[in-house]
């Protein structure tokens, strides 16, 4: 007899109307037609197309979302709805509450899967695109999600990313302007450059200046700009990445291949403008603390000195250190392999009384630097920055000048330092940092002691094992003829020198970032197009408003050129730019020049940048005329007390985004505010982390995955087609074979039951393990609360008139106050556990339900588990759908326990245990205590010398 329609045909028959995995799929199937056919989910917008009912718009707003999906061409498994189940549930319960809820969901449909499952079969990355789109539909709609269909978008469609690039125009015609603190249209730059306010880089008038010296100058500013810059190239992939896209082994997140870095030109988006902002602005968020810090500490805001050290004919190399009080310990530096100088700066040949050690055994420093750069390339960055026993690197040939003290030191590269992060260059104190005072060592290099040991080692640094380290020291061995900072302790020190160095115009204060412009070119053909085309001169042109879609060509080969995934010494050919007809253009571009030639951008957006603004296009998703109606975007989004940003009430999305998508998002959204389209600075005030579903991971002895499905566990371990596997938890995945769909759960149990097991299962924002049979738990709730409800013989309610008892509205209205609580604080699990356990009550009761207390208990699960919920509000004999009806509210005279116990102790013991009220007052229950038997036999007449009372849970007696 099966556990999900555990009656015998006999028993069947006999309650024809139980609730049964068929019932609930007709249910399920009725109410899912009812609510698209009545747009029961349609949330008004104020105005516009989708205005609506004015009694609803004034209703307190509440806009609900989950983090853009990706539509997979293997479907869902059961792992991935947890977030839009949640989601859902938290809208239902927000709608029943008085609130107006915008809730939808749409997809992120461009990207490198759809273009390599294109390069495979030769299947159009839109045709298969569209299929997993539509499957995922029809998974998501089984599950009852009340999304306003009304709403739903697609990066890919035309509609959609004509705004995307539209955005692109503005930023790309945009820059910072450093004094207003805000990004400003690129006219009221070249204003500043025509009245002569602002001067040229080299001082001519703006007006001398050719079309192409003008465009270069503005490069220099726009908030989107082309540059020739140091990127991970993966030719196993035929693309660049962004440095978040690669992992920590210097492989590409996508296809695992070797990422090497390399110099292309490329378009950025100059996000380190807004470091600042990005940075205070998470003050005013409700995120978890943890995504915060990962922003934080990926902006990574320093503050310290830019030094300039002379460098001969070449100029100088430009350090940032924020500890410029240890200069004059700088016996060496290092340039990253990358760095523009080195080319510059190298000699023909060794410097007389070079060290063998420095050359790295190469008979020219051209030769050793070449070597020593195409081992660097090969590593991650992680890899250079991770801690090794062996430092490498190799001396260039060139000596710098120590500002501060005259004396040369030798110039290395060496792969410990990046590019990436301040200006590619170091001064090297080997005497107080411990990485520097490894490669000190390994080459042979002098170690001087600038800052005061104060853990009892030797002033001599030749007797230490690794570096001295402090900021609460003095400083020592630090003075010429101009300034000594000997005595002075770290801060001190910091800024004498800083102001020495800034007198001198050798060096001054200074703000550092971690964070880097952002990367926005990908060689790939499923993206969106960038609106750029260029003249015969090469300057960057953005295509009018009137020209936008520009729309993705039809091409006849989707793959980008693609290499020896480990040959470094290669260059990118995009799919698009085999299009000749498409890439060679003649177009009018509105700017008085008439028809001019034109060659188009052939590198695509990357996939981030349909998410950076799309919950703007939920707002107003059919307007061809504006990004969104100013009007709808301040009724959703706009500041309210409480978050002064604006932005989104809740979204709910993975963790693994913190500075991807949430960065990146803020930043556009940060622009559009200072261009003044939108009103909220903030895209998303309120984030939530959901966890993971996890799933038994099965392996052979081989270490290959087996099916989940087929896996027996006796004998105290597990079974595959009679040979023993092993067991890990992991992620669940079709690869690892023990992926479970939502489609098998709801043939077997309904929607509902899987909708209960994932709310129930555990804290939302913790991972948990998928467990099959669990699922019938919750299944038998429902079977439990159908029958309080309805006689299973003639599928009539069964519910009377009468009053409850008290203990029933007792336990009602704790139910009702309870769930209310966690609905509203996204705990799930504990609101399912007390509506089970005021159902457990009433069927422990016996006998018919009251009205007045089944009617609210199917209103509290409507949220969860809202198809049952809408059949039994039916067959209770209302006409009208749980969706907007109000939700319980309990009596606070039910909710206070009438009585407590308390306990009386004599000497420590326990003597007695009375029932009083909540309210009795310390007096009373001192009396209470004295006067009860046992309390008094227990004393045996003897004096007390103290009564303790902490009303109105315990009394102490302290007998003389």
């Amino acid at each position: 007899m099966s556990e999900t329609n555990p009656a015998a045909p006999a028993e069947q028959a006999a309650a024809p109307y139980r609730y049964t995995a068929a019932m609930a799929a007709d249910i399920e199937a009725r109410w899912q037609d009812f609510w698209d056919a009545d747009g029961t989910y349609q949330a008004p917008n104020p105005t516009g197309d989708l205005a609506g009912d004015a009694a609803e718009v004034a209703k307190p707003k509440k806009f609900v979302m989950d983090m853009f999906p990706y539509p997979s061409g293997s479907g869902l498994h059961v792992g991935h709805p947890l977030g839009y189940i949640a989601t859902d549930v938290y809208a239902r319960h927000q709608r029943m509450t008085g609130h107006n809820v915008l809730h939808t969901l749409g997809f992120d449909a461009f990207g490198l899967p759809a273009e390599q499952h294109a390069v495979a079969t030769g299947t159009h990355p839109r045709v298969s695109t569209e299929d997993a789109m539509t499957n995922m539909v029809r998974q998501l709609r089984r599950l009852g999600l009340g999304h306003d269909k009304r709403r739903a978008v697609a990066t890919i469609d035309p509609d959609f990313y004509k705004w995307t690039q539209w955005i692109f125009v503005q930023i790309f015609n945009s820059w910072y302007d450093e004094d207003a603190d805000k990004a400003r249209p690129i006219e009221t730059l070249v204003a500043q450059f025509e009245s002569g306010e602002r001067a040229t880089p080299d001082g001519r008038p703006w007006s001398e200046l050719s079309a192409a010296e003008r465009a270069d100058v503005l490069g220099e500013y726009r908030l989107a700009y082309a540059s020739d810059a140091p990127v991970n190239w993966a030719p196993g992939l035929g693309t660049v990445l962004a440095n978040e896209e690669v992992t920590a082994d210097g492989r590409s997140e996508r296809g695992n291949f070797p990422v090497f870095k390399a110099k292309l030109r490329q378009w950025n988006m100059r996000i380190t403008a807004y470091a600042d902002r990005l940075l205070n602005d998470l003050d005013a968020l409700d995120w978890p603390e943890a995504i915060k810090l990962q922003q934080r500490n990926w902006i990574g805001r320093s503050e310290g000195a830019r030094v300039d050290f002379p460098v001969g004919d070449a100029g100088s190399i430009t350090v940032f250190t924020t500890r410029q009080d240890t200069l004059f310990g700088a016996t060496y530096m290092v340039l990253a392999p990358e760095h523009d100088l080195v080319e510059k700066i190298v000699p023909a040949a060794w410097p007389e009384g070079t060290h063998e050690v420095w050359t790295g055994g190469h008979a020219t420093p051209a030769e050793a630097v070449d070597a020593y750069r195409k081992q660097a390339a090969a590593k991650s960055d992680v890899e250079r920055q991770a801690e090794a026993k062996d430092k490498t690197g190799v001396f260039t040939g060139a000596y710098a000048t120590n500002p501060v003290s005259g004396e040369p030191v030798p110039v290395f590269i060496a792969d410990y330092v990046l590019m990436g992060y301040g200006t590619g260059a170091i001064m090297a104190v080997p005497a107080h940092d411990s990485r520097d005072f490894a490669f000190a060592r390994a080459f042979e290099l002098p170690i001087r002691c600038v800052v005061e040991p104060s853990d009892g080692r030797s002033a001599d640094p030749a007797e230490w094992d690794d570096a001295f380290a402090s900021y609460d020291a003095r400083i020592v061995n630090s003075a010429n003829a101009e300034i000594s900072l000997d005595g002075l302790g770290v801060t001190d020190a910091k800024a004498r020198i800083t102001e020495w160095l800034a007198e001198r115009g050798i060096g001054e204060g200074t703000v550092n970032y971690r964070l880097r412009d952002w990367l926005f070119s990908r060689q790939r053909y499923w993206g969106e197009p960038f609106p750029i085309v260029y003249d015969e001169d090469g300057t960057a042109h953005a295509l009018p408003e009137s020209m936008l879609p520009l729309e993705l060509p039809e091409v006849d080969d989707y793959s980008p050129r693609t290499f020896d995934p480990d040959d470094a010494d290669t260059q990118p050919e995009t799919p698009l730019s085999r299009n000749e007809d498409w890439v060679n253009v003649e177009l009018d571009l509105g700017r008085g020049e008439g028809v001019k030639r034109y060659r188009r951008e052939t590198n695509t957006m990357p996939n981030w940048a349909g998410s950076c603004w799309y919950e703007m296009r939920y707002l107003d998703p059919h307007n061809g005329e504006r990004l969104v109606d100013p009007d709808i975007e301040r009724y959703w989004m706009g500041p309210r007390e409480g978050r002064p940003h604006g932005g989104v009430d809740l979204y709910v999305g993975g963790a693994e985004h913190a500075v991807l998508h949430l960065l990146y998002a803020r930043f556009w959204s940060k622009v559009l505010f200072d261009l003044g389209y939108v009103s909220s600075a903030e895209p998303f005030h309120k984030l939530y982390n959901q966890g993971m579903i996890q799933a038994y991971v099965y392996r052979d002895g081989r270490g290959i995955a087996v099916p989940a499905a087929e896996v027996e566990e006796r004998d105290g371990g597990f079974w595959y087609q009679g040979q023993k596997v092993s067991r890990v938890l992991g992620k669940m995945g079709k690869s690892l074979k023990n992926a479970v769909t939502p489609d098998e759960i709801c043939a077997e149990y309904g929607a509902d039951t899987l909708r209960l097991y994932e709310m129930a299962m555990g804290p939302l924002d913790v991972s948990r393990p998928w467990d099959t049979r669990a699922v019938i738990g919750q299944y038998r709730l429902l079977q439990r609360l159908w029958r309080n409800v309805v006689d299973e013989t003639t599928g009539e309610a069964t519910v009377v008139d009468a009053e409850p008892g008290e203990e029933t509205l007792r336990a009602l209205h704790k139910a009702i106050d309870g769930v209310a609580q966690d609905m509203a604080a996204l705990r799930f699990n504990t609101a399912i556990a007390k509506i089970t356990e005021l159902n457990n009550h009433l069927t422990k009761a016996g006998g018919p339900v009251p009205r007045s207390v089944a009617e609210p208990l199917v209103l509290l699960i409507a949220p969860l588990a809202p198809h049952v919920a809408e059949e039994l509000w039916r067959k209770l004999g209302h006409t009208d759908s749980v969706v907007h009806r109000d939700f319980p509210v309990a009596d606070p005279a039910y909710v206070v326990d009438e009585t407590v116990v308390c306990v009386v102790q004599v000497k420590g013991k326990v003597k007695a245990r009375l029932e009083v009220s909540p309210s009795v007052s310390d007096e009373e229950l001192r009396a209470l205590a004295l006067a009860d038997d046992g309390v008094v036999a227990a004393l045996g007449g003897a004096a007390i010398r103290k009564v303790i009372v902490r009303a109105p849970k315990l009394v102490n007696i302290v007998p003389a």
